[in-house]
């Protein structure tokens, strides 16, 4: 819970400047018949039907129970989802933490009401509270999965796990004997400045950083420096998974920051891959399925939020993707999953994982760079400049 504890506080200021969204819309009384449709934007594999492989489905049955057709809208960024749901058209988002709170204060998602959810009594207590879809003592979604973002890596280049993330960052000699220029990749989002972050806060102590989401201008100058100096190294800035996971198959890709749900693809298919998490540590996402302010059908959201968190699917999406389930009865209930699943997708790591969150100007450490310099900045950094 220290974790949590000390996300609190860094985001009061931003309970205050968000507080002002709670008026956005009403959560409903009672949940009714449902629509006969629900549209959904998440992560690819989060939502899976049984067409990649029929065991993994979790959507079949909640149509048949509820009456519901579910569709599903895949992002490959936090950004293209804040994107999509100001947009409109869609029920329910997947968010990560980097993306939560902003869609909050933009007014796109609306209050739930947890009473209506019966499973959320289901919710692990590190989560139920969490800052991250918790505002003014509002709830605005339920924990969906959460997970360590790993340092994926070439079993056949590294014969043992590389134990720092500057295999990624700085120019070293691989132990193949080669050069990781043009062998590593980064991920093509403002969000990964937190990772350099973290790995600075490790290998340059006097930097003095302490949270890698709320960054003086000294400590922001020496990441992005860190960043400037990674682009020369870089194979690619990726955000399609299955574009990673082919350039790791075909183009030679030696390592790089990635999810669990890359590395369990690959290693179905045999691939030499694996995952470590350096000594420096790892950044991570905790996602919420959040209710759009103008849904269009509530009630299929409501009765899909109850359904999701249900041990045995919460259990399956883990299996499947290698994340870690919102509910802790959802690590026995799943034999996709299996008894030691959750332990190897990193359930007891949780406060060492420096969750996603969307930097604020104002912050725990005073002043810190907001997000709109992290874009801009980032944006600059993947185009050489």
């Amino acid at each position: 819970m220290s974790s949590i504890r000390s996300t609190l506080s860094a985001f009061a200021c931003a309970s205050a400047l968000l507080s002002g969204a709670l008026q956005a819309a009403q959560p409903l009384k009672q949940i009714g018949e449902g629509e006969g449709a629900l549209d959904i934007i998440a992560w690819p594999g989060y939502v899976e039907r049984g067409e990649t492989d029929k065991a993994y489905d979790w959507v079949t049955a909640f149509e048949k129970d509820s009456g519901c057709k579910v569709n599903v809208k895949t992002a490959a960024t936090s950004d293209e989802m804040v994107s999509l749901m100001a947009k409109g058209g869609y029920d329910l988002v997947t968010a990560s933490g980097d993306a939560s709170l902003r869609l909050v204060a933009g007014k796109r998602v609306q209050p739930i009401d947890t009473a209506l959810i019966p499973n959320w009594k289901n919710v692990d207590e590190r989560l139920r509270d969490a800052p991250w879809h918790t505002v003014a003592g509002q709830h605005f979604g339920t924990p969906y999965q959460w997970g360590p973002n790993v340092l994926m890596y070439n079993t056949q280049v590294f014969p043992k796990p590389p134990t720092s993330w500057n295999v990624v960052f700085e120019e070293t000699t691989l132990p193949d004997g080669k050069s990781n220029k043009g062998r590593v990749q980064a991920y093509d989002g403002p969000i990964y400045i937190a990772d350099a972050a973290l790995y600075l806060r490790r290998t340059r102590p006097e930097l003095g950083i302490r949270d890698p989401y709320e960054l003086s201008e000294a400590q922001y100058a020496a990441v992005i420096a860190l960043l400037r100096g990674q682009q020369p190294l870089v194979h690619r800035y990726w955000h399609d998974a299955t574009v990673q996971m082919s350039d790791f198959k075909n183009e030679g890709v030696a390592a790089s920051g990635s999810w669990p749900y890359q590395v369990n693809a690959l290693r179905g298919e045999k691939q030499p891959v694996a995952s470590t998490i350096p000594t420096e540590g790892s950044t991570g996402w905790a996602d919420t399925t959040m209710l759009h302010a103008e849904a269009k059908h509530p009630n299929c959201a409501y009765k899909w939020m109850n359904w999701s968190l249900e041990p045995k699917v919460q259990g399956d999406v883990a299996a499947w993707f290698g994340s870690v389930p919102a509910v802790p009865k959802g690590c026995s209930s799943s034999e996709l999953l299996g008894a030691g699943g959750c332990a190897t997708n990193g359930y007891d790591q949780f406060d060492k994982i420096a969750f996603w969150k969307t930097p604020q100007a104002k912050c725990g450490e005073g002043q810190c760079v907001p997000y709109s310099r992290w874009t801009q900045d980032y944006i600059a950094i993947m185009g050489g400049r």
